[in-house]
């Protein structure tokens, strides 16, 4: 169970399925239906296990050059490449099916999600530093999955809560391979900006802090069209101004101090805004 644990990357996934419930019921209001509660759960678990495990099973000659990820059971050799491919084959019919149950866009949505993480951003991610934008695609839509299995079409709160996911995941994830830049350039991934000789881009905390401020518009948007309250709009502001002074002190002193500050508050940003739109 261990190793089928870090083939479909458990915490990530279940973070996944958190943002993916949390927007369902900040769609869905007093109107909820816990069949698509537990359909959402279920089927988007089982869809991003199967993209997880793509993900792995085009990665594995090159997760055993990096040491955070030489021990998952593809490349450490404890699973073989076609019982992956049955599973994510499995786990995506299953989920497909489950999903089809609550309405087609949703199943569309999943869809998408799982062809552009595991086709798109996993390919990419050698060749571009353009694979972080594509990658926030699929890594934004569980809450507009969630938001669409409670409304059955795209609203302006579901496009906002999309956004604001999308663009919280350009500083989350620099603050990330900042950290682990030397693993991530043994396996020939261009994830950050670098000069020519090879040293991480001195403005890599200004492109942080820029895509940090733009997520103030989107929850002003929402407060200003009614969509959330006064409180939750004052929660959600506060947390994207902490957001931009962390990625703004990384720029200003880019080192593993400020990396692991702009992370740990990356961490606490996103579950504090959902939570706060869906309570408050």
């Amino acid at each position: 169970m261990d190793d089928y644990s870090m083939l479909v990357k458990l915490r990530l996934n279940l973070f996944v399925v958190f943002s993916s419930v949390l927007a369902y019921f900040i769609v869905a209001g007093s109107t909820v239906s816990w069949l698509h509660v537990g359909l959402i759960a279920i089927g988007g678990f089982l869809i991003t296990s199967a993209a997880n495990t793509l993900n792995q099973v085009l990665e594995k000659d090159f997760d055993k050059l990096m040491t955070r990820t030489a021990n998952r059971p593809l490349a450490a050799g404890r699973m073989k490449v076609s019982e992956a491919v049955i599973f994510a084959g499995l786990t995506t019919i299953i989920g497909v099916v489950l999903l089809a149950m609550i309405n087609p866009l949703v199943v569309l949505l999943s869809m998408l999600s799982l062809v552009s993480y595991a086709f798109l951003y996993t390919p990419l991610k050698r060749h571009s530093t353009l694979a972080v934008a594509v990658g926030a695609i699929p890594g934004a839509l569980p809450v507009m999955i969630g938001g669409v299995a409670a409304e059955g079409q795209l609203t302006l709160i579901i496009s906002c809560l999309f956004f604001i996911q999308f663009l919280w995941q350009f500083p989350h994830f620099w603050a990330i391979a900042y950290l682990a830049f030397d693993d991530y350039h043994a396996a020939g991934y261009k994830l950050l900006p670098v000069d020519s000789n090879d040293n991480i881009d001195s403005k890599l905390g200004l492109h942080a802090s820029l895509y940090a401020l733009l997520i103030i518009p989107f929850v002003v948007m929402l407060y200003i069209s009614g969509e959330a309250s006064i409180i939750a709009s004052i929660v959600s502001g506060l947390m994207a101004l902490v957001y931009l002074y962390m990625s703004l002190n990384f720029y200003i002193t880019t080192e593993r101090r400020t990396a692991l500050g702009l992370m740990f508050s990356s961490f606490i940003f996103l579950p504090v805004v959902l939570i706060s739109y869906w309570v408050l």
